[in-house]
């Protein structure tokens, strides 16, 4: 088998290519196949748009595969299932052995997606009266009251409560439009703030900030000063925001992930290891439909 065709998404394989031997076009992928020698297994991952299915260490896994114009086999592990993508010459035995090659890698990450996705719906809200979300790592009970509205329509915080001014019969989406709207005040005026308390310690100066709705990405900075910051950061408590705050500020000092970059970020937060790792681990809800 040619080796150099195998490269993972989220992991640290470098490709090796092989050049020896001319490609040559194979036949469009047949419709849903299963190894003929499949052997019963409890647990199953099956991708909605599956058409093949390997038994791999632990699972048998269906996946979406598809022909691309990449140069290499490509794995993608998402919340519906794994997907694998090769070039048009690749033979289907060289994919499949391919995802064998990496069966227990891709059973982990299939798991760990699982994991998350059903933890996700655990924290999804219901957008009604007394509906409760984690704000600033603590749960925060949500009250309408129908009086508020000409005096506080943004949401006013009273007894550990949101209270907003809508009637108790509105409709979910817009509860949910109302809260969001009152997250975005709070989130531009607390990363303000912390950005203005951290950037004299680093000795930078931040020009612009920006409220990001980014589903992977929590925080970005520009070498113009520009700084984007995940609203959504709200849900985890102070500490976690105060790192990406001082994760984002540090990058206008180096653009990168060097050893300077990281001992510039143990200089204000020592203890930003396990901060880093909260931020990766905790999940927030969901705020789409």
């Amino acid at each position: 088998m040619r080796r150099g065709l195998l490269q993972t998404t989220l992991d640290l394989f470098a490709p090796v290519v092989d050049k020896s031997t001319p490609k040559q076009p194979f036949a469009p992928i047949p419709s849903a196949q299963e190894a003929p020698d499949l052997v019963a297994d409890r647990t199953e991952y099956r991708h909605p748009a599956a058409n093949r299915t390997l038994q791999l260490p632990g699972a048998l896994v269906g996946f979406a595969f598809k022909r691309s114009k990449r140069r290499s086999i490509g794995f993608v592990v998402g919340a519906q299932g794994l997907v694998v993508s090769a070039p048009k010459w690749v033979p289907l035995a060289e994919v499949d052995a391919a995802v064998r090659s990496k069966g227990g890698w891709i059973v982990q990450k299939l798991g760990q997606s699982q994991e998350r996705l059903a933890q996700q719906q655990a924290t999804r809200v219901v957008w009604q009266n007394g509906a409760v979300f984690p704000y600033l790592g603590q749960p925060l009970p949500l009250v309408l009251e129908p009086a508020l509205h000409r005096a506080h329509k943004g949401g006013l915080v009273i007894d550990n409560s949101l209270r907003v001014g809508l009637p108790l019969d509105a409709a979910p989406a817009q509860i949910r439009a109302a809260v969001h709207k009152w997250m975005l005040l709070q989130a531009r005026a607390l990363f303000m703030e912390r950005l203005n308390h951290f950037a004299p310690q680093l000795g930078v100066q931040w020009k612009r900030l920006a409220l990001s709705n980014a589903a992977t990405r929590w925080g970005s900075a520009s070498t113009l000063g520009s700084i984007r910051l995940n609203w959504r950061l709200l849900h985890h408590r102070m500490a976690v925001i105060d790192y990406v705050v001082v994760h984002e500020l540090s990058h206008l000092r180096y653009m990168d992930h060097s050893a300077q970059f990281w001992a510039t970020v143990g200089s204000i937060l020592p203890d930003y290891a396990p901060l880093r790792a909260e931020l990766r681990s905790v999940v927030v809800p969901k705020w789409d439909d």
